[in-house]
């Protein structure tokens, strides 16, 4: 699973395999603990992150947006997903 982006210990990636689960999503890791974020609502659907955290990788999401839901569909076809500039 490809590195999209990391700040602030925060390690953001994306599975591409042909075909994978719905909703886009991303995963996070933090401290060894993982969290699926949905791309589109920026809900947690899975895992533990603080609120603070949680509202990092939601500002980050709505920055990256396109990116995102780009590189999503990169994943669908099985290509490998481009990296994404992190929060600053």
């Amino acid at each position: 699973m490809p590195t999209l982006s990391m700040f602030f210990g925060l390690i953001i990636r994306m599975y591409y395999a042909p075909k994978e689960h719905n909703p886009p999503h991303i995963h996070v890791e933090y401290q060894g603990k993982e969290a699926i974020i949905d791309i589109c609502s920026g809900d947690l659907i899975s895992g533990y992150l603080s609120s603070r955290h949680l509202r990092f990788i939601q500002a980050w999401i709505e920055i990256h947006y396109d990116e995102l839901l780009a590189n999503w569909d990169l994943c669908q076809n099985g290509e490998k997903p481009f990296k994404i500039e992190p929060l600053r």
